[in-house]
């Protein structure tokens, strides 16, 4: 599809666009305060101030929705741009393994301060929602698969440890990387976050160099 060359196109897209994050704000506040289940369609609608199929046309089902809130949360002040994209161009910029490893590092602490609200909800969801327990899953696997990008990038600069397969270094990051070791060690045992980013880097430079 073309981008909008007309004033008229160009308006349109941007009403669009502010109307798929004002949905998207209003379940991440319901969500977070009322739970996955106890938030309906209708609730988010109401908070949004538009009608219950322009939530279907603008982002999709309630899972899509509890998706998109994840987006959103990750992405910060950058949204809309997608999470992925900004590890990528983060590991790209990166001239040498260690500044890697600290990149890496950093990207957990930051994502997961950001994100494990929305990912304690996500849990909570899978449990009774099969569209949600897909969607962790997907997640899961694309996290898999971004972090195969970074070990690739790491192999490229010389820093992965002899022996060690794209894929598995993959693996390692996904493992030290997952948002429940961020909720374990920080929401639930306390860990500062200074701690728990130092944790980070300290695990990662063992287990991949």
């Amino acid at each position: 599809m073309s981008a909008p060359s007309t004033p008229a196109q160009i308006r349109r897209t941007l009403q669009a666009v502010a109307t798929r994050t004002a949905i998207v704000e209003a379940a991440h506040r319901l969500m977070l305060e009322r739970g996955y289940v106890a938030t309906s369609i209708g609730a988010i609608a109401a908070e949004a101030g538009v009608a219950v199929q322009t939530i279907y046309n603008s982002v999709g089902s309630k899972a899509d929705l509890l998706s998109a809130v994840l987006e959103l949360a990750g992405a910060g002040p950058e949204s809309p741009a997608l999470v992925p994209d900004l590890l990528r161009r983060r590991v790209a910029a990166a001239v040498s393994a260690p500044e890697i490893i600290r990149v890496l590092a950093d990207w957990f602490a930051l994502m997961h301060a950001r994100t494990s609200s929305v990912f304690r909800v996500i849990g909570q969801a899978a449990a009774v929602d099969p569209d949600v327990a897909k969607l962790e899953l997907r997640r899961a696997a694309g996290r898999l698969h971004n972090y195969g990008e970074a070990a690739s990038a790491l192999r490229a600069r010389r820093g992965l440890r002899a022996g060690l397969s794209d894929h598995e270094a993959a693996a390692a990051i996904w493992a030290i990387g997952h948002p429940q070791v961020y909720q374990s060690f920080v929401n639930d045992l306390g860990w500062s976050a200074e701690a728990y980013r130092e944790w980070l880097g300290k695990t990662l430079k063992a287990t991949l160099s």
